[in-house]
This record gives C-alpha cells, sequence and structure tokens, in this order.
C-alpha cells in the first residue's frame, strides 16, 4: 500500500512538471517576442534544401480583417523560428525527430499547443495552427494537414517574414 502511494505521488509529480518540459523542449524562451510582416507577392513552393526537411506553418484566422489579430509564434526544439498572422511559413530541418509549439497572447487570453514528429530528408510537412473562438476565450489548435489542403491555403495566404522584436 505504502509503494503505491509513493509511485502514486511521483506520478503526480511529473505530471505536474511535464507541461513545462514539453514547453522547454519545444518552445523558445517566454520573454522573446516577433515582428511580423506579410509578403502577399506570389510565391512558388519552397525547394527542400539538399539533406533537409521542409516544415510549413500555416495559421489560418476566423476572419482575416480581425482587429488586432493576435500573432501565433511557432517553436521547435527548444527555440522560436517563426511566427504568423493569417499567413504562413517555412523552415528547413535536419532530419530525425523534432517537437513543435505554437504558441500565443492576446490580452488576458492565451494557450499554447505541442506536437512532435520525424522529419525525413527531401520530404514537406505541413501543420496548422487555428484560434477557435468560444465564448469569454481563445482555444489555440496545433494539427497537421494534408499536402494538398495545405498547398490550396499557402496559395491564398501572405508568406510571413518575422523577425524578433529588440
Amino acid at each position: 500500500m505504502k509503494v503505491a502511494l509513493v509511485a502514486l505521488l511521483f506520478a503526480a509529480s511529473a505530471l505536474a512538471q511535464s507541461p513545462s518540459a514539453v514547453a522547454q523542449l519545444a518552445c523558445g524562451p517566454d520573454n522573446f517576442r516577433f515582428n511580423v510582416k506579410l509578403d502577399k507577392s506570389t510565391h512558388a513552393p519552397a525547394q527542400s534544401e539538399p539533406g533537409k526537411a521542409t516544415v510549413y506553418f500555416i495559421h489560418e484566422a476566423d476572419s482575416p480583417t480581425t482587429f488586432g489579430y493576435p500573432t501565433t509564434m511557432i517553436g521547435m526544439d527548444g527555440a522560436w523560428v517563426g511566427a504568423n498572422k493569417s499567413s504562413y511559413f517555412f523552415v528547413s530541418v535536419e532530419p530525425g525527430e523534432h517537437h513543435v509549439c505554437a504558441a500565443f497572447k492576446y490580452g488576458m487570453a492565451h494557450g499554447d499547443e505541442y506536437l512532435h514528429f520525424t522529419a525525413e530528408a527531401g520530404k514537406a510537412y505541413y501543420f496548422r495552427t487555428r484560434l477557435e473562438r468560444i465564448p469569454g476565450n481563445l482555444i489555440l489548435r496545433l494539427n497537421p494537414v494534408d499536402s494538398d489542403e495545405s498547398n490550396g491555403l499557402i496559395a491564398s495566404l501572405p508568406l510571413s517574414v518575422s523577425m524578433p522584436k529588440k
């Protein structure tokens, strides 16, 4: 009985620590922010760098005219890699396992989502973030997306060019 109680306490402690452990593995520093500019010119699909995979991050707003629409920041493997505002961007990554974080802050609302995937050289991976409005709150969703659907979204959205705020 005592052994079961001790095991339960250790399990509860591990669960209590897991979100911050996942955040450290996937996200970047808490105080980091981006300036985001949208490039609305036409872009050809990115070509993978030799020996690397291309990862697209697409953010679809519920309304492209929402005033003050929040910026969604994307982290990978412990560093912020870019940000979206109803737009898309892409990064090249080494083959292997990667941990992804999507995060937003908007007034009192904030949220994080996490996932991991294994990249193969020469392949493309597509992930979409969405903010869903529920009464009194915004919920962030991060999901893999089919390449056909992603290519349609990418064709209709501007490219996000994000630079760290100084």
